[in-house]
């Protein structure tokens, strides 16, 4: 858990609020969850919760055992199950917030995690699932981030073969299998325990790890589709080979996907539920994805209502790193100190913030300047003659830059709306950006 200091809660709300708004253009309607679950709700979408990964309460009116959410598609599940098991299909939806994870590994990992996403309910593969994969990959250059990398897999394709070996070696070929570890997966494919597997499954899931292309050595991915042919024909994962091989041929004639996909066809996700598609958003910085996402056809049936289903949640904290790494710019926020006494500042105030311009008044004998580089207002506005001087202050991110240097004046004589529309002019100048 963390405290956010001013700049960074102003900069996580603005990254949010891009994020949901792009969003809501593409026709996605926003909702809002509980922070925690009934452990029962919990379970029934992501299977058994493991008490090392969960913080689990008693919640004292109903003496139920509750938990801080670990992901929220379970709990939108059970909304469109109970709450709008009769609206029209298909069902766009979008979210932000925060999740509870108890994480093992670096230091710089948290266990809240802020997110925001979209679940797309009612359409099928292919064509959900490519809305899907196009609407992650703009959200993330709207975000700021124009170079990532989009890795393509399908849970099926593993889960189909270790479904053909013993219950207790699955379990342990599906952690290895994770962490791709091929050295380790060759010596338990080799173990006595191993014996009894059909040999082509030995081989298919031995191959896994490396069942990897695209990018420039393999830009159609034909080598590594070639080769996953051969070694998953005859295999309970040859059809979901197929249905991966027809998303990713749609996806590459898409221009704002085809360059970014890649392909991993070992590729295992820890959540249970995900029975098609699954993707991963990478880029420079977090060395864990900004973005992750996939098919889960089966999930709303645990709740009563069978439906076809996709989505996909983007990491804010992920995103805001690999911004940072990528020395992407955040937009200026405008914020204005007025540093003159309170019968000219309080009916100016009133009209700037009728602007939607963040304002705060400072007796002008009592450092303006300091204070507005300490709490970053970007403009200070002092009062000479009767005329208002706009300032840009330091480390504020005002248009001029620096401390003091003059924006422009605003003349004497004006009422206070007229001054508050000079003022937004002078800091912003004309255009869309001062309106």
């Amino acid at each position: 858990m963390r405290d956010l200091l001013p700049e960074e809660a102003r900069r996580r709300r603005a990254l949010a609020k891009r994020v949901l708004d792009h969003f809501v253009l593409h026709g996605y309607e926003p909702v809002a969850l509980p922070a925690f679950e009934f452990a029962e709700v919990l379970e029934r979408g992501l299977g058994t919760l493991d008490a090392a990964d969960v913080l689990r309460f008693i919640e004292p009116e109903s003496g139920e055992v509750a938990a801080l959410r670990p992901d929220m598609t379970p709990q939108i599940a059970r909304l469109v199950a109970t709450r709008l098991a009769d609206a029209p299909r298909p069902i766009r939806l979008c979210y932000e917030g925060t999740v509870l994870r108890r994480r093992q590994g670096r230091a710089r990992r948290h266990r809240q995690i802020p997110q925001a996403g979209v679940e797309l309910y009612g359409v099928g593969a292919l064509g959900g699932d490519l809305e899907i994969l196009r609407l992650a990959a703009s959200a993330v250059r709207e975000a700021g981030l124009d170079h990532v990398v989009v890795d393509l897999g399908h849970a099926m394709i593993a889960r189909a073969l270790l479904d053909a070996v013993p219950a207790g070696l699955a379990a342990e070929l599906s952690e290895v299998l994770e962490l791709k570890d091929a050295s380790r997966l060759a010596a338990v494919l080799a173990s006595p325990r191993a014996t009894d597997v059909p040999r082509r499954i030995v081989a298919a899931i031995a191959a896994l790890p490396d069942l990897a292309g695209g990018g420039e050595a393999d830009p159609d991915g034909a080598l590594v589709f070639e080769r996953a042919g051969r070694l998953l024909a005859g295999t309970p994962a040859e059809a979901p080979l197929a249905e991966l091989r027809a998303l990713w041929d749609a996806a590459r004639k898409s221009p704002e996907l085809g360059p970014a996909l890649r392909v991993d066809l070992g590729e295992l996700r820890g959540l249970a539920y995900y029975t098609g598609a699954i993707f991963h958003v990478l880029a420079d910085g977090p060395g864990e994805p900004i973005a992750a996402g996939g098919r889960y056809d089966m999930l709303l049936s645990r709740f009563g209502l069978p439906m076809p289903a996709v989505g996909f949640g983007l990491n804010l904290d992920a995103v805001a790193w690999a911004r940072d790494v990528a020395g992407a710019a955040d937009e200026p926020a405008l914020r204005v100190l007025l540093a003159m006494g309170p019968e000219r500042a309080e009916p100016l105030a009133a009209a700037l913030r009728g602007l939607g311009v963040p304002v705060v008044t400072h007796a002008p004998d009592e450092d303006p300047e300091g204070y507005a580089l300490s709490w970053r207002f970007s403009h200070l506005v002092r009062e000479r003659d009767g005329a208002l001087v706009v300032e840009a202050a330091a480390g504020g991110g005002g248009a001029a830059g620096g401390r003091g240097s003059e924006a422009g004046v605003v003349p004497a004589g004006l009422d206070d709306a007229a001054a508050a529309q000079a003022i937004v002019l002078k800091t912003r100048g004309p255009g869309p950006g001062g309106k």
